[in-house]
C-alpha cells in the first residue's frame, strides 16, 4: 500500500495476550515459569502468551489487519499530498506567468494613456474647425476610435489577468490547507501502523521457538481450511477466463517479485505492501490504477468471481483492506503482512469481498 521503504521506529508498547489452557491434543506447552504481567497498549495488565496459540494467532491477525487498514489510510494520504504538492507548483507557475503578463499589460496601458493624452487635448469639434483638411481629420478620428477600442480591450484583459491572479492565490491557499490536513492524516496513520506492528512483534517475541513454529503451522492450517472450503463449493469449475495481454504482463511482473519482503507503504523494487504490488504490476503492464486496495475496490470495474481471469485483483475483507492478484488455477500472488514475503497462496484463503478488473 505506499511509497518507498520506511524504517519502523520501535514503539515502547507492550501487548500481551490473556491465556487459557489449550484442550486440543498436540498443542505446544508453555514454560512452567512465566514472565510477570506487563501492561498492554490499552492500559491494563495481561499475561504472557502461553499454550493457547490459536488465540494468539487470532490476536495477531487482528493486529496485522488493523495495521493494514492504517496502511491504506497512510497510502491514501500520501497519494493526495503528492498530487496537492504538484498542483501547488502548477499554481505557483501560473501566478508567476500572470504577474509577468500583468506587468506587460500595465506598461501597454500606460503607453496608450500617454498617447491619448498627447493627441486628445482639444474637443473634436474644435479640432475639426481648425483643420485645413476635414477629410484628414475624419480619417484621424477613425484611427483614434480604433485606438480607444484597443485601449478598452487592453484594460479588460488587464482586469481579467488581475482576477485570474486572485483566483490562483485562493486556489493555492486551499491546496495548502488540504496538504497540511493530509500530512497530519499521514502522521496519524503512521503512528497507528507502528503501534499495531510493534504490539504484534512484542506478542510474537514472547513465544518460544517451538511455539513460533507451531503458530506458523496454525496460520497455514487456517488458510488451507478456508481454501479447501472455497474449492469445495465447485467455484473453480466455473472460472475459465483467459488473461488479456496486459493481464499476462501484470501477472509476470507480480510473480517476478515472489520472495521480496512485505514493507508497509512500499512500492518496490526491493519490497512491497499488498496494493503496492498490485499497482506496480499493472503499471508495468501499461495501465495505471489507484494506489490503495480500498480505492481499487471503489474505482475499478467489478466482475463476478466466476468471471475472473488471471491479472484481475481480488479484494479481501469487508473493509477492502487487502488485495491480491489472481494468477489462475485458484491461486493468487500477494504481499501478505509484515514479517512475510511476496508469495503464492490460495485465492479462497481469506474472506473475499469481490473482484475488480483493471483492463477493459
Amino acid at each position: 500500500m505506499g511509497s518507498g521503504k520506511r524504517t519502523l521506529t520501535t514503539a515502547s508498547i507492550v501487548l500481551v495476550c490473556a491465556v487459557t489452557l489449550l484442550g486440543a491434543p498436540g498443542a505446544a506447552h508453555a514454560s512452567p515459569s512465566r514472565p510477570s504481567p506487563t501492561p498492554n497498549p490499552s492500559g491494563g495488565p495481561t499475561q504472557a502468551p502461553g499454550k493457547d496459540l490459536e488465540a494468539v494467532r487470532k490476536k495477531l491477525d487482528s493486529l496485522y489487519h488493523n495495521a493494514a487498514v492504517a496502511t491504506d489510510a497512510y497510502n491514501a494520504a500520501e497519494e493526495k499530498t503528492s498530487k496537492q504538492s504538484t498542483q501547488i507548483v502548477k499554481l505557483a507557475e501560473e501566478i508567476v506567468k500572470g504577474q509577468e503578463r500583468l506587468a506587460e499589460l500595465k506598461n501597454r496601458a500606460g503607453a496608450a494613456a500617454r498617447a491619448q493624452y498627447r493627441g486628445g487635448g482639444l474637443p473634436p469639434s474644435v479640432r475639426l474647425w481648425l483643420s485645413d483638411n476635414p477629410q484628414d481629420f475624419l480619417d484621424g478620428a477613425g484611427t483614434v476610435r480604433q485606438g480607444e477600442h484597443a485601449t478598452q480591450g487592453l484594460l479588460k484583459e488587464l482586469t481579467r489577468t488581475q482576477e485570474d491572479l486572485r483566483q490562483y492565490a485562493r486556489d493555492a491557499s486551499d491546496e495548502w490547507e488540504r496538504l497540511e490536513a493530509n500530512r497530519k492524516a499521514k502522521a496519524e496513520a503512521k503512528k497507528k501502523i507502528e503501534k499495531q506492528i510493534a504490539a504484534a512483534r512484542q506478542l510474537e517475541s514472547r513465544l518460544k521457538k517451538q511455539e513460533r513454529e507451531r503458530l506458523r503451522k496454525l496460520e497455514e492450517e487456517a488458510a488451507h481450511k478456508a481454501q479447501t472450503a472455497w474449492l469445495g463449493s465447485g467455484i473453480l469449475k466455473e472460472i475459465g477466463g483467459k488473461a488479456s495481454d496486459e493481464g499476462r504482463r501484470a501477472v509476470s511482473f507480480a510473480t517476478g517479485q515472489i520472495g521480496k519482503p512485505y514493507q508497509w507503504g512500499a512500492v518496490g523494487p526491493a519490497s512491497y505492501d499488498c496494493s503496492g504490488l498490485t499497482s506496480q504490476a499493472w503499471a508495468a503492464a501499461g495501465t495505471g490504477i489507484p494506489r490503495t486496495s480500498q480505492e481499487q475496490w471503489k474505482r475499478l470495474r467489478h466482475v463476478g468471481v466466476k468471471d475472473m481471469r488471471p491479472g484481475d485483483l481480488i479484494i479481501y475483507f469487508k473493509d477492502a483492506s487487502h488485495v491480491a492478484m489472481y494468477v489462475g488455477d485458484g491461486s493468487i500472488v500477494h504481499a501478505p503482512r509484515p514479517g512475510r514475503s511476496v508469495t503464492v497462496a490460495g485465492a479462497g484463503s481469506m474472506p473475499i469481498l469481490g473482484v475488480v478488473r483493471p483492463d477493459a
